[in-house]
């Protein structure tokens, strides 16, 4: 079976910077928690590879430290969001056309009223704006997305023959969609996690761009940007690396769901063939 193009593009990108936030856990080339204002918005050089800000810290540092904030906080998001709206959309496809099938579409189209940016200010509002409000937020508005495509799948998983063959032997309701429904959906659940992965990112770079995110002294893309506005034509270089951190790292995400979208679908491998 042949990798696409997409699949190994976006598992280059991705794996990158994953391994980057990896590799912040343990080391950067400076602390960034260190403020050296004789430093301050110097340009790159052989010390400084990317220059500093205008607190004197590391921009190379504050990148890598950054997408461990980014990475870490869509990571959890995502996690909340599949931990729960699996089984509800498991649940749901079950019981099609029952009240308790209504209660939870209903309820996702409840939360989908209210974007993660509505969500993080309903929270912050409450307990102070912080990197797990962030991922609160995010996590929350998750749930009603894998809700949604995983009652679709399992949907259409109800109607064929081995999952009447299923009910035939005695399996119950719980038990057919954990041993086989939710197998034969693990696909098209992969992809929507990559999905929703790079949209998460994209969500708390917004959110810390706003204040409601990661608050200092923890770096964060978002947080970046927002500093740099001061600075936008003096030093544009505080702004357009963050930026292309951001995009760089959507678009590996985006184009490795793509990719593991046709890689996955057989209809398309025979197409393919």
């Amino acid at each position: 079976m042949k990798f696409s193009a997409l699949l190994v593009a976006g598992g280059i990108i991705s794996v990158f910077f994953v391994l980057v936030a990896l590799v912040s856990l343990i080391w950067t080339p400076f602390s960034v928690e260190d403020l050296v204002i004789a430093n301050r918005l110097r340009p790159p050089d052989s010390v400084h590879l990317l220059g500093t800000d205008h607190f004197g810290r590391d921009m190379l540092s504050m990148l890598m430290v950054g997408s461990q904030t980014s990475i870490s906080v869509a990571v959890i998001a995502v996690g909340i969001g599949m931990a729960l709206g699996v089984p509800l959309g498991l649940a749901a496809a079950a019981n099609r056309g029952s009240s308790y099938d209504e209660l939870i579409m209903r309820g996702n189209d409840l939360v989908f009223a209210f974007p993660s940016l509505v969500i993080a200010i309903l929270i912050t509002a409450v307990f102070g704006p912080s990197a797990v409000n962030a991922i609160l937020a995010i996590g929350i508005f998750n749930i009603p997305v894998f809700a949604r495509v995983t009652r679709g799948g399992a949907l259409s998983q109800w109607t064929l023959d081995y999952v009447l063959a299923a009910r035939v032997a005695g399996k119950g309701k719980l038990r057919i969609s954990f041993e086989h429904v939710l197998p034969n959906i693990a696909n098209l659940l992969i992809v929507q996690g990559t999905i929703q992965f790079s949209l998460g990112i994209l969500a708390e770079a917004g959110l810390s761009y706003v204040g409601l995110g990661a608050q200092p002294p923890t770096p964060s893309w978002g947080r970046m940007l927002a500093d740099a506005q001061t600075f936008i034509y003096g030093t544009p270089g505080l702004a357009v690396l963050p930026g292309l951190a951001i995009v760089a790292t959507v678009l590996g995400f985006n184009l490795l769901g793509d990719g593991l979208r046709d890689w996955l679908d057989p209809r398309i491998q025979r197409s393919a063939g």
